[in-house]
């Protein structure tokens, strides 16, 4: 599928153009078009455009864009061109990105028989739109909420799903349900021009690099779409329940912001030079620091912080493919993962650095970020779940204990930037007693690795992360060990997967799309260049026919699986990219 999106809503959009996944109003709200999950053959939750005797169809965005074009052709040589996207653009001083989608139907051959079908859904399934038709218009209504289709396709057709003769450009908005004011004609001419126009400006000022342009740049793109501006919250898919692995029940809702995830995010987009996603998470985080009532933060939040994400299973929606259940919330925010306050230092780092920011980290921002230093000073060698978030068993897990390194060690380099000496020297204290304990506790010599935990001998990618974090260098014997074993033990097929022991749901069977590019990202480091291109080449090829990765592909099979679209996996995209592109040619 591809996706369009205005950083409010989002839509999953298939070959077919049939939309198959809309939130509404936003990107975590209940879904309007649930057909992605509702079942083998959906009969509702979507919205469709079927051309009669269709044969063939291509899908592609407009360069640089975030809109989406696709064309259906049928056995008679007649065609149409279906366009879609979601307005976004500046007015009035400000980003206007309401929840509207617009979809326009082309003729562009012969004399194409159509017929739309818009079946919404509502309350997670349990309840159908029920079509009241108006004018111009078509409101769609239940005990749970309402929305509206507005178009210049005659209502009878609509209603009725009839099919008709696209004879002229025909266009539909589904938009929140009140009046619509405005000429249809004129709307959709103005809004895609407008919107055009600030996908390529905005794309016009990224920094990237000189080799895997396309791919960097659609990356990007989707990155910006998985952010909700209005709050500065990052999620970390689109969507929820798109089994990770066919038939295992690890069918999980990414709808909301994992700290780890968002900083990964920030991470990628300020290389390419995008920073205000990082300015607004910052307000984000600072929102999630002020809101929370525990003692430790939680590993994931709502777009709005303080809403609950109380787990709870959909019993009107049977699954991707059947493939259920449909998990509704996460449980994981009850969990306690020590890295979190590792992944908000760093985050907030680079306000201490970056001057093209309007304004930069002062003492008063570091202070903040002091508390968060000081629960990573307390915590680094406490068992937590980790960053793969096991839910039946706790350890000292390595990597947490490494981001609460990297916590208090940034730290003590911003309070040298601000030259306060003494804070800088309790700091770095802190982050060199926690660094010693792992290269003392996590290196386990019989199988020649940095552990999964503390004294244990299990096999993680997320091992792979220690150089970049600062606690070891990467020409260090130990770590090209482990990236060697690690390769060895982990790798399927030329995949890498998380670990390689059983957990709460067995053993895993795919490989988790992030731990590949870190390996690549590694063997760069210790100086296996080519190895690492090949490596990322491979991965560029598992995208989908825009340019999309979701969370996990399936080693044998070269499938994808997993929520989607991923910001991990298109976050590896931009930052091994990045890493291993050849420099510009003068």
């Amino acid at each position: 599928m591809a996706i369009i999106g205005n950083s409010t809503i989002a839509a999953l959009i298939d070959q077919k153009a049939q939309i198959l996944w809309t939130c509404w109003p936003r990107i975590d709200g209940d879904p309007l078009f649930s057909a992605l999950v509702g079942g083998p053959d959906p009969q509702r939750g979507f919205l469709s455009v079927e051309l009669e005797g269709m044969t063939a169809s291509t899908q592609s965005y407009e360069r640089n864009t975030a809109i989406l074009i696709t064309i259906m052709t049928a056995a008679d040589g007649s065609a149409i061109k279906v366009t879609d996207f979601a307005p976004r653009f500046k007015q009035y001083d400000r980003i206007f990105r309401p929840p509207m989608i617009l979809r326009r139907i082309e003729p562009i051959a012969g004399t194409p028989r159509v017929r739309v079908k818009m079946r919404p859904t509502m309350a997670y399934g349990r309840h159908d739109g029920r079509p009241i038709p108006g004018s111009n218009h078509i409101r769609y209504v239940s005990e749970a909420g309402a929305v509206r289709l507005t178009s210049d396709i005659p209502v009878a057709y609509l209603s009725s799903e009839a099919q008709f003769v696209v004879t002229r450009p025909m266009t539909l908005i589904i938009h929140a349900d009140e009046t619509f004011p405005n000429s249809i004609e004129n709307v959709w001419f103005a809004f895609l021009r407008s919107t055009r126009q600030y996908w390529l400006d905005w794309v016009r000022y990224l920094s990237i690099p000189y080799e895997w342009q396309d791919a960097v740049i659609r990356a990007a793109v989707t990155l910006k779409l998985c952010s909700c501006e209005e709050t500065g919250a990052i999620v970390a898919a689109l969507t929820t329940s798109i089994p990770e692995a066919p038939g295992t029940g690890r069918n999980w809702d990414y709808r909301f912001c994992w700290l780890r995830d968002a900083y990964f995010t920030v991470h990628a987009l300020n290389k390419l030079g995008a920073t205000l996603t990082m300015e607004r998470f910052l307000d984000y985080m600072r929102s999630v620091i002020a809101t929370e009532k525990g003692p430790y933060l939680k590993p994931v939040y709502a777009i709005v912080p303080e809403h609950s994400l109380h787990e709870w299973i959909s019993e009107s929606l049977t699954g991707f493919d059947g493939d259920g259940p449909v998990r509704i919330g996460n449980a994981a925010a009850e969990q306690v993962q020590h890295d979190v306050t590792g992944s908000m230092i760093l985050a907030a780092s680079q306000m201490f650095y970056d001057h093209r920011l309007p304004k930069l980290g002062d003492a008063a921002l570091f202070h903040e970020l002091e508390a968060l230093g000081e629960t990573a000073a307390a915590m680094a060698f406490e068992p937590d779940a980790g960053i793969w978030e096991y839910r039946g068993r706790q350890s000292i897990h390595t990597h947490s204990a490494a981001m609460c390194f990297a916590a208090c060690d940034r730290l003590a380099k911003i309070a040298e930037r601000l030259e306060l000496r003494v804070r800088q020297d309790y700091w770095q204290a802190h982050a060199e007693r926690i660094r010693a304990a792992i290269l003392e506790r996590s290196w386990n010599e019989a199988e020649g690795f940095f552990a999964a935990s503390f004294d244990g001998s299990g096999a993680d990618a997320s091992t792979l992360l220690l150089h970049e974090l600062g606690v070891v260098e990467a020409s260090d014997p130990r770590f090209v060990r482990t990236v060697e074993a690690l390769q060895k033990r982990l790798t399927r097929q030329g995949y890498l997967l998380r670990y390689d022991e059983r957990d709460d749901f067995g053993t895993p069977s795919t490989s988790f799309t992030i731990c590949t590019f870190w390996l690549a990202d590694a063997l760069y480091a210790i100086g296996r260049v080519e190895e690492a291109r090949e490596i990322f080449e491979a991965l560029l090829a598992r995208r989908n026919h825009v340019g999309l990765l979701s969370e996990d592909i399936d080693p044998e099979t070269g499938d994808l699986w997993g929520n989607f679209p991923q910001t991990y996996s298109m976050v590896g995209i931009i930052v091994t990219a990045m890493r291993l592109s050849r420099d510009w040619i003068h």
